[in-house]
């Protein structure tokens, strides 16, 4: 019998009323509970069995508290259209790269979890609106956790879309996991400055198992936008609020995860979106001029950067231990306009002589880094310390490890690093 995860008692009380992962029951405890015996991680407790129940949601019912527990049926396969969408001479082409995530998934019936749809037929099982919006082909590059993304997999990305920077396709999807979006955005935006397609990242916040699902509307939304828009760049498509209503297009190196689970957790820093997609239309910030620069590709990336968030208590030996594991970079998030501590002066001014790049950001989620307002941030300008102007943190990061990774020469990273590549520095 199959009991994945289950163990001990939990194991016991499967096995004593001949229950597997897979079935639909119906539980008796403090109410009615009807819904797929899920399967465990393999750290869970064995006081407790999970249901999914037929709204979607996971409930766990603790052993002890069950009066009664009975199958209704047994797990089957529920056959889904997954016909070949036909394709129409009409619609353009958008190609839709799958590296992870959930962005359009389906539920496993056997077992009630959840796993992407990877293929043309399956997409359009899934999300069959999109057919009606432009052809689509489907790639898998990769499938991994966002979380466990490297500068590596930025590389792949980037290749990928280097790859189709001059074909047929009106616009390109990459479907991502939301947690490291904003790096992998940023690390686009750098490598490909000036690709001449729009590209949309998109994920979902909430897997497509759930009601209350984003999956499916940023997708199509995605899709739309490249469709409709005469844009070019990269671009983060997700909810602009809790509701339908919107969903919008964030530049991708202005862009930050600013909420765990809602919808609407990808926020533009310092502006506002530049496209939002809405039911009937798609409306453009007026204030949004994408770069013209002629497209050159610069494919490269060192992890040798280091990111410090500055804080009272800061140890300064952080800064030594930078310089003697070798890294080449150090990215500070400073206090307010851009301040550390003067108990950091003496290692930063080593982690100068030793010939490594000092950036400093702010902290603050909004504003400018203005370092010549007092004596501590001149200061800190006088010991070399460069201002990033209002560049994101992490997007100060991956910038660093990109021009990092296309120059060793520190005065030719200085110049880079001051110098708005791909619309990182706002206005």
């Amino acid at each position: 019998m199959s009991h994945s995860g289950y163990k001990g008692k939990s194991l016991e009380f499967l096995e004593k009323n001949k229950i597997e992962v897979g079935n639909m029951v119906r539980v008796k405890a403090d109410s009615t509970y009807s819904g797929i015996l899920m399967p465990r991680y393999e750290y869970s407790d064995d006081d407790h069995i999970v249901l999914k129940l037929k709204n979607g949601y996971n409930i766990g019912l603790q052993i002890e508290k069950i009066i009664q527990i009975e199958i209704e049926s047994h797990p089957s396969v529920k056959k889904e259209n997954t016909t070949q969408p036909q394709t129409d001479p009409k619609l353009p082409k958008i190609l839709l790269i799958s590296t992870g995530g959930t962005i359009a998934s389906r539920i496993d019936y056997r077992t009630g979890g959840v796993s992407p749809a990877l293929t043309a037929a399956e997409l359009n099982a899934s999300v069959p609106e999109i057919s009606k919006i432009a052809n689509i082909d489907t790639e898998v590059l990769f499938s991994e956790y966002s979380e466990n993304l490297l500068p590596e997999h930025w590389r792949k990305i980037a290749e990928k879309l280097n790859s189709y920077s001059r074909s047929e396709y009106k616009g390109i999807i990459v479907a991502h996991g939301t947690d490291t979006m904003q790096y992998t955005a940023a690390a686009l935006s750098f490598s490909l400055s000036g690709f001449p397609k729009p590209v949309a990242l998109v994920g979902s916040q909430r897997s497509s198992d759930r009601p209350s699902s984003d999956a499916s509307l940023n997708l199509i939304s995605a899709a739309r936008f490249l469709v409709e828009t005469n844009t070019n760049g990269i671009f983060v498509v997700m909810h602009n609020s809790i509701s339908d209503d919107e969903i919008a297009c964030h530049w991708g190196t202005r862009v930050r995860k600013n909420h765990t689970s809602k919808r609407n957790a990808f926020q533009t820093i310092g502006g506002s979106p530049v496209f939002i997609v809405k039911k009937d239309t798609i409306e453009k910030n007026p204030l949004f001029c994408p770069s013209e620069k002629p497209y050159n590709p610069k494919i490269n990336f060192d992890s040798q950067v280091m990111l410090m968030k500055y804080y009272p208590g800061f140890d300064p030996k952080l800064v030594d231990h930078a310089i003697n594991s070798g890294y080449k970079a150090i990215i500070f998030e400073g206090t307010g306009l851009g301040h550390v501590g003067k108990v950091m002066y003496e290692s930063i001014l080593r982690a100068k002589r030793k010939g490594l790049f000092i950036g400093m950001t702010s902290q603050c989620i909004d504003g400018i880094v203005r370092m010549t307002v007092y004596d501590s941030g001149r200061d800190l300008l006088n010991l070399g310390v460069i201002p990033l102007g209002n560049m994101i943190p992490e997007t100060a990061l991956v910038k660093a490890m990109w021009a990092l990774g296309n120059t060793k020469d520190i005065n030719e990273m200085e110049k880079i690093m001051q110098e708005n590549i791909a619309l990182e520095i706002s206005d």
